[in-house]
């Protein structure tokens, strides 16, 4: 056996531990998830109606709906927002810009339950709005729970903090001469914004987008415990199907479907990483 083959064995052999459990715990259950998506639930045939019923049902096709106007929303709000945070970050050298900088990614630290409680008894018709309001005899209904204004604020909450994160770090790899070299050419704040800072950031920011979209298709918490009855995000209908109907074809094609409508936020992502080139 020559020397290089040897070589070539015991590198697939320190691979195949890593690669056995990523298919045991990760593509199989993809994969049976797939066929049993379409299998009838009775006879066990090949048949369309699992997916059929997602899309023809109306309830369904709201909650499809309800979700990505959700998600949508939650990303857009929460990628401007991290923007500007983190142009303020980077840019401003003050006191309180570093204060900032410390205490911003404080809701990352939130046990998910505990954050969703605690703002609750805040938004809630009968919480601490309310409460100070009756103080001063305004009667403050927000309106906010379980309803998609209160999911976004609640996703606005855990996912600003995350997307500031990454754009940070990408304004951060900007050298300060490049800013530097186009004010001394004459460019003025917006030139050297546009030409320059948005161009070279750019990539974090969609970097940023896909990972905020993909965590809120399939959020569960927050959904659970502010959302209503009717519509659902696809997380509780999933739980619906699985639990109280025990649909569990059905649910397997949600999770189909549910996996698709992230692998548009996937290949939009993968798509970044391959024009890395392209970005520099």
């Amino acid at each position: 056996m020559s020397k290089s083959l040897k070589q070539k064995l015991v590198a697939y052999a320190l691979v195949l531990p890593a690669f056995l459990v990523v298919m045991l715990t990760v593509a199989y259950p993809i994969i049976s998830a797939v066929i049993q998506s379409f299998q009838d639930e009775e006879t066990g045939a090949f048949t369309w109606d699992n997916y059929l019923y997602f899309f023809t049902e109306p309830a369904q096709q709201q909650n499809i709906l309800y979700t990505l106007y959700v998600v949508i929303m939650t990303v857009i709000i929460a990628i401007v927002v991290a923007y500007l945070l983190a142009l303020y970050l980077r840019f401003v050298h003050s006191g309180f810009a570093k204060s900032i900088g410390t205490l911003y990614l404080l809701p990352r630290f939130v046990p998910a339950m505990c954050a969703v409680y605690a703002m609750i008894t805040i938004i809630r018709d009968s919480g601490l709005i309310n409460r100070i309001g009756a103080l001063f005899g305004v009667d403050i209904q927000l309106g906010l729970m379980y309803h998609a204004n209160g999911l976004i604020l609640m996703n606005l909450w855990f996912n600003i903090p995350f997307a500031a994160l990454m754009i940070t770090a990408g304004l951060g790899a900007i050298p300060d001469s490049i800013i530097e070299g186009a004010r001394d050419v004459g460019a003025g704040k917006i030139k050297t914004f546009t030409s320059m800072i948005l161009p070279l950031s750019l990539k974090d920011v969609v970097i940023a987008a896909t990972f905020v979209f993909m965590s809120n298709v399939g959020s569960f918490t927050t959904p659970y415990l502010m959302g209503g009855n009717s519509p659902k995000m696809l997380g509780i209908a999933l739980f619906d199907q699985f639990n109280k109907y025990l649909a569990y074809n059905r649910s397997a094609a949600l999770s189909v479907i549910m996996f698709l409508i992230c692998s548009v936020s996937a290949g939009v992502y993968i798509y970044t990483n391959l024009k890395e080139k392209d970005w520099e």
